[in-house]
């Protein structure tokens, strides 16, 4: 896992007179599950964004793969790479067979070859084929649907997964479950690249093997979860931190 797959070199991103991001510098290595931390306005969003050409840089250079960004077919790179948002997006007239098999129809897979990999997904993420490949979205819960959106962004077999704060609007419960499975997911599976967007700092502890830490389009640090908590680089950093040791004091309160 030493190969850089995603490179941002000085990346700049304005809206307008907004700054956004002044200077983005990092790189990701293939089969890493990267994790993306900060608050509302922090640029995290952006960056992910940018990622698939949805946005493109204002400054400096986004290399996939080592090809810029710009040279390469956007509409070709997002289809061979998966989304997964917050909003989930389901078709709500196509079965959930149909939603996770748009991409592959689109690329003119063969009817065999799009069932064999519908059935795969929905065992992936613990969905009974012959229970739900026929029922619509309206008939799913909300972390049902949010499974079925995962399926989705896997179905063409993408070597990079992008998740912009998927679990964001999931109870409690429903989310921590998720969390473990997308985990077990990513394990799963070679040399896919994970990149997860949120603004939990537990659930970014949790998932990423290396946790970007972002602070007004900066990074603050970009390490694994055991050297962000032994050794917080910025004093941002460590009043995250401390958002997390307040809730644990708490519960030795309760405990007393």
């Amino acid at each position: 896992m030493t190969e850089a797959t995603i490179q941002f070199k000085h990346v700049q991103k304005r809206f307008g007179d907004n700054l956004v991001l002044p200077d983005l510098s990092f790189q990701i290595k293939r089969g890493e599950f990267v994790t993306i931390l900060g608050t509302s306005g922090s640029g995290k969003t952006t960056t992910l964004k940018m990622i698939n050409g949805l946005w493109q840089p204002s400054a400096g250079e986004i290399l996939i793969d080592g090809k810029n960004i710009n040279q390469l077919d956007l509409v070709k790179l997002r289809r061979h790479m998966g989304y997964v948002v917050q909003q989930i997006g389901l078709f709500p007239h196509m079965t959930i067979a149909q939603n996770i098999a748009v991409v592959p129809k689109l690329l003119q897979w063969d009817q065999a070859r799009i069932n064999a990999r519908v059935e795969e997904l929905l065992k992936l993420v613990q969905l009974d084929p012959n229970e739900y490949a026929n029922r619509y979205p309206t008939q799913l819960s909300g972390g049902q649907q949010q499974r079925v959106g995962v399926a989705r962004a896997l179905a063409t077999n993408p070597s990079y997964v992008l998740f912009d704060e998927p679990f964001g609007a999931l109870d409690a419960l429903t989310r921590e479950e998720l969390q473990g499975e997308i985990k077990q997911i990513h394990e799963s599976l070679t040399d896919k690249t994970f990149m997860f967007v949120t603004h939990d700092i537990n659930e970014a502890l949790f998932l990423g093997q290396r946790v970007m830490v972002m602070h007004q389009g900066r990074i603050e640090q970009f390490a694994s979860p055991a050297e962000i908590v032994r050794h917080p680089a910025t004093p941002f950093v460590k009043k995250l931190l401390g958002t997390v040791r307040q809730n644990q004091e708490l519960w030795r309160e309760q405990d007393e």
